[in-house]
């Protein structure tokens, strides 16, 4: 096992597994530097509540990690079947790490379906754990298989461990007062007890959190907590299991602070909080339901007692709707959703443009076009995020990089809208949302003053003396107008969709004052102050490889690989997309050669070659997953020898 996990690792990050016997000891207990585990069953098997405990855990004893829920979108495929596998990744190690993995090390298969959908993944060498009770003549030839894989000699190049977790399960809970069908349900923890064994992860959180969920149904709850342990037991009694593996904390990876596991939906919600509590502003979410972004109208609705306000609207244009009617109101808004809703909202975003109110639109990126795949990953909205308007409505595209940076990047989108009164796109994605990585939880002086001052009283003098409020008199270095809550005494002024006059606000339909008007909108969204864009480059390379959002884990752990191979390459990553950092033009014209891998079929080089005239290389992937380190790496490679 330790030599193919080796092996594995030098395929996925370039770093090489260790080995530690401990003498005396009962089994054998080898060091590894990291490993990648995947759990894969039904929807219904309960693969991502097993996943998320395992990463819990896995973060409280300190490992630096990063998960990768994979799903189907029903919510509940069909039994037993390839379309409704789900499984739950996760990578960790001691030491600092970017993505999921590109192969597990490890795979838990509860029935056919699983091992079928997953076997291709796996390197040659790799443990597979899985439940023989599944294995039956209807389940195998539901998925294909002619004779069982168990038996034919199919895997014999991996380490097979055939487990009934099925039986074992129900006979640990033979003393509770349970069906068997309800006994069974519990495999799930059954397994989450041997691989805690198998890799020494704490129990205490597991068990607590159980005592928590369950604690309306104590036999229930009795019995999960039971399975679990006994399959913890049955890792450290069972001959088939002769070595459990070390994995140490991570303790060089983090600088010093407080650390918790966070998903990306989750620290776009505290982002969304703080913002609100730094800004000084009620926060109020507009929001439709839809995948992947509802979790964060969940998370929210949570946070009544630090002002915030969620109202779940009867469909998109509601929901956005609501949101620029709190902007206007005074509150810090907010509307999320997905590609299509994104589409919905398109006219009220308008809107917002035209009325030049703070706004965050944050769109949760999905596999598309129309429904699409609700549940996989895509950055194919970009363009629609530039130009999904009519007319010129220009917008503000901030982009986070890893789960935890979405706490950043919201807080980032909130400081664009209040300072420049306009309404703010904020592309994350599944993959960004659904993963989880270790966060270190910020100190209050580290957050930004976001503190907004509203108008008060008038701002103009008229010539014959009178002051009076103009709603349009721009501030002469943001070009932002004044916010003026609704019932201050003497600023009432006219909002809506029709274009206005400069400073006064009154209708205009005067082209003098239009073309104003539109040329003073796009040169307030082009001079947002945002930081210059650094490349990574030690050694003087000729070609750059430039990303945005989610690939930023994908692209440097390739481009980490390739620098430990000797190679020569620069990597430069973009939050801002709108406006682009005033020096992008400077350093994409250092290089020879710019590579930009997407999600997409090439929207931001679209951009890139637009605006700077660089003939950019598209490295393109729609498949609805993340890239693959060692992909990378191998187009890389083949751009820089090109």
């Amino acid at each position: 096992m330790t030599s193919q996990v080796s092996s594995q690792a030098e395929q996925t990050d370039g770093s090489v597994v260790g080995e530690q016997r401990h003498p005396g000891d009962a089994k054998d207990v080898r060091r590894l530097d990291r490993v990648i585990i995947r759990f894969a069953g039904d929807s219904g098997d309960g693969m991502q509540l097993t996943g998320d405990r395992f990463t819990s855990e896995t973060a409280s004893f300190g490992n630096d990690l990063s998960t990768l829920p994979n799903f189907p979108a029903e919510i509940r495929a069909p039994a037993g079947t390839l379309p409704g596998v789900s499984s739950f990744q996760l990578h960790f190690a001691d030491h600092d790490i970017l993505t999921p993995g590109d192969a597990p090390n490890v795979l838990v298969a509860m029935n056919p379906a699983a091992l079928k959908a997953n076997i291709g993944d796996l390197p040659r060498g790799a443990e597979i754990i899985v439940n023989t009770d599944e294995f039956t003549k209807r389940a195998l030839q539901k998925v294909g298989y002619d004779a069982s894989p168990l038996e034919d000699g199919s895997l014999d190049g991996y380490n097979l461990h055939p487990v009934p977790l099925t039986t074992l399960t129900v006979e640990a809970l033979k003393e509770f007062d349970l069906s068997r069908k309800e006994a069974e349900r519990s495999k799930n923890m059954f397994a989450l007890g041997l691989l805690s064994w198998m890799y020494h992860r704490p129990t205490e959180g597991t068990e607590k959190f159980l005592k928590s969920k369950f604690a309306k149904k104590p036999e229930i709850m009795a019995a999960n907590i039971a399975a679990f342990r006994a399959g913890w037991n049955f890792g450290e009694t069972t001959e088939d299991f002769a070595v459990s593996y070390e994995v140490a904390p991570a303790a060089k990876a983090f600088p010093v602070g407080t650390y918790r596991n966070i998903s990306g939906n989750l620290a776009l919600a505290y982002g969304l909080i703080a913002a609100s509590r730094q800004a000084d502003l009620p926060l109020f979410l507009g929001s439709y339901p839809i995948t992947p972004a509802s979790d964060i109208l969940h998370e929210l609705s949570k946070h009544k007692n630090f002002g915030v306000r969620t109202f779940q609207a009867e469909d998109e244009i509601a929901g956005i709707g609501a949101a620029l009617g709190a902007a206007f109101g005074g509150s810090l808004a907010v509307t999320t959703t997905s590609g299509p809703g994104v589409a919905l909202k398109s006219e009220t975003i308008g809107l917002a443009v035209s009325l030049e109110l703070p706004l965050l639109v944050v769109d949760i990126q999905r596999g598309g076009p129309s429904t699409g795949l609700p549940t996989k990953t895509e950055q194919a909205d970009l363009l629609q995020a530039m130009f999904g308007r009519n007319g010129e409505a220009p917008v503000p595209i901030v982009a986070p990089k890893t789960p935890a940076d979405c706490f950043d990047a919201a807080l980032e989108a909130a400081r664009i809208a209040l300072t420049y009164r306009t309404p703010v796109m904020l592309l994350s994605d599944g993959y960004l949302a659904n993963g989880s990585e270790p966060w270190r939880i910020p100190d209050l002086e580290e957050l930004p003053d976001l503190t907004v001052q509203f108008a008060s009283g008038p701002n103009h003098t008229l010539e014959d003396g009178t002051e009076v409020f103009w709603p349009y008199k721009r501030d002469p270095q943001t070009l932002a107008r004044p916010w003026a809550l609704p019932g201050t005494p003497g600023l009432e002024h006219r909002i809506g969709g029709i274009e206005k006059q400069d400073g006064t606000g009154n209708i205009s339909y005067d082209p003098a004052n239009h073309d104003f008007m539109v040329r003073t909108r796009q040169a307030k969204i082009d001079g947002i102050e945002v930081p210059d864009i650094e490349a990574d480059d030690p050694d003087g390379a000729r070609t750059l490889v430039l990303g945005w959002g989610s690939t930023y884990g994908p692209i440097t752990a390739a481009v980490r690989r390739l620098r430990r191979a000797g190679e020569s390459i620069a990597q430069a990553h973009l939050r801002h997309i709108n406006p682009f950092p005033r020096n992008l033009g400077a350093v994409l014209k250092r290089y020879d050669k710019v590579v930009i891998p997407e999600m997409n079929l090439g929207q931001l080089a679209t951009l890139i070659r637009a605006k700077y005239l660089v003939d950019a290389h598209s490295y393109n992937q729609v498949n609805g997953m993340p890239f693959k380190a060692e992909q990378l790496a191998t187009a890389l490679k083949e751009a820089i020898h090109d």
